[in-house]
């Protein structure tokens, strides 16, 4: 999405005298095209994981060397290789980049192609070794899914489709790492239709996602759905209140879920959104499609310092901006693209535990096929727990840096059993006595936190 008209140089001015003041430092790593073969134009959803190893991985819907799309790995210091380039046969035109699962490999899904046409789900390990765990038939299992599933607290994998032969609208599905495949709910239209994003499974172990269109209005809505498949409409958006929502929502440290609406709102350029678990829905920010940009199509992420950071169209110089936002809505813009940078941002950033945030566009940058960027806010470096919650005696999986040498990992400040693995990733044990609270980790040279808590359960699947 592309604004008209042009900054004149007063407005020019202006805006750069509104620019926020904090120390920060924006980097292109790579840009995509560099080389043949190369991936090219990631697009929504576009996820982008940190691996055990501390690199990046996603996919793009373009390049690879069939030009069908293709799985990468990207250092921090921005060394690209591509990992594994789809063709019709193992699916095609992957939109949702990958999640990281609990076995070490990365799971995802293709739009199309693969044994009928309709896209399938798929294992990936970091040396980009593929399994193809499911095909899509486009029938009552669906087709065509956008994102890439999530492994829930079970151990089974859940995501969403975006098509189905019968309804048109989608459906809910849930996987077994073995391949064991589940449709837990079809959309018809009435309860939803099109769901785009991600879901996400929340403190209370019910999963929450969104989508596009449908419902009452035909606007899109935030719906809740528990592992068994009870589905619920929790909040219905209605022009007023922004719609058509593509993106994922994200569980803030507060419990609210935060979510963007590509359009609509008080200027039809979109909103920011929170929800209540009950569905009491609450616009933050309404996009005016000026400096601020709009139509934004990527989730949020919820850095260190509490605040949200996220990507829209526009901006000052008409080629994507990224934002930030409080809990509270205090919004103000963090960096305009130029277009020699990169392009069209539509991928949800992602916090690495070094601090820095990471992301990249569709288009743009030297070759015009999109970039791979960092943006370094000074934030501290800090733990990623994987899972986020579960029972003592669980096994909880850290992703960090600085790891060897580590001497005491506590839970709430209650000590807990631990291996170091490398200096990028280590295991621990849920103590006995452990409480929900913050994760550190003692290394040589210092401690590092989570970012969220650690919720203690009563058990696995019932938290």
């Amino acid at each position: 999405m592309r604004f008209p008209g042009s900054l004149t140089l007063l407005a020019f001015l202006g805006l750069a005298a509104a620019l926020p003041a904090t120390s920060q430092t924006f980097s292109v790593l790579y840009n995509f095209g560099s080389h043949s073969g190369d991936p090219t134009g990631p697009y929504y959803t576009g996820a982008v994981a940190q691996g055990r190893d501390g690199s990046l991985y996603s996919t793009t819907p373009g390049g690879g060397t069939q030009g069908r799309g293709a799985v990468f790995k990207i250092t921090t210091a921005g060394k690209l290789s591509v990992l594994y380039s789809f063709d019709s046969t193992h699916g095609q035109v992957p939109f949702g980049g990958r999640v990281l699962g609990a076995d070490g490999s990365f799971y995802g899904t293709t739009w199309s192609g693969g044994t009928y046409g309709a896209g399938n789900i798929f294992k990936i390990t970091a040396s980009g070794d593929l399994t193809i765990l499911y095909s899509f038939t486009g029938a009552g299992d669906g087709g065509n899914p956008y994102s890439a599933p999530i492994e829930g607290t079970d151990g089974n994998f859940y995501g969403t489709t975006w098509y189905t032969q019968e309804q048109g609208c989608g459906t809910v599905y849930k996987i077994a790492p073995s391949g064991a495949f589940a449709t837990l709910h079809t959309f018809s239209g009435s309860d939803g239709c099109f769901p785009t994003a991600p879901l996400v499974e929340a403190n209370d172990g019910v999963f929450y996602g969104t989508t596009e269109l449908g419902a009452l209005g035909n606007l899109g809505e935030v719906f809740q759905i528990t592992r068994s498949g009870e589905f619920t409409i929790l909040a219905e958006f209605n022009a007023a209140n922004g719609g058509n929502p593509y993106a994922p929502l994200v569980q803030g440290r507060n419990g609210l879920f935060y979510g963007t609406a590509s359009a609509w709102g008080s200027s039809d350029w979109g909103t920011i959104y929170d929800t209540t678990s009950s569905g009491v829905l609450t616009d933050l920010y309404n996009f005016n499609g000026n400096s601020d940009g709009g139509g934004p199509f990527a989730g949020l992420a919820q850095a260190a310092n509490g605040e949200f950071y996220g990507v829209a169209s526009g901006g000052g110089f008409n080629d994507g901006a990224i934002f930030s936002l409080t809990e509270t809505g205090d919004f103000s813009v963090v960096h305009n693209f130029d277009g020699s940078a990169g392009s069209d941002p539509n991928v949800a950033l992602l916090q690495h535990t070094n601090g820095l945030l990471y992301g990249d566009t569709t288009s743009g940058g030297t070759y015009s096929y999109g970039t791979f960027y960092s943006l370094d806010l000074g934030l501290k470096p800090s733990i990623s727990l994987q899972p986020a919650l579960g029972m003592v005696g669980s096994r909880v999986e850290i992703l960090g840096q600085g790891f060897v040498g580590t001497t005491a990992v506590s839970f709430n400040g209650t000590p807990a059993a631990f291996k170091v693995v490398s200096g990028t990733f280590l295991t621990a044990t849920v103590p006995s006595g452990a409480a929900t609270g913050l994760v550190t980790v003692t290394t040589p040279t210092g401690k590092l936190t989570s970012i969220k808590e650690f919720r203690v359960t009563a058990n696995r699947l019932n938290p």
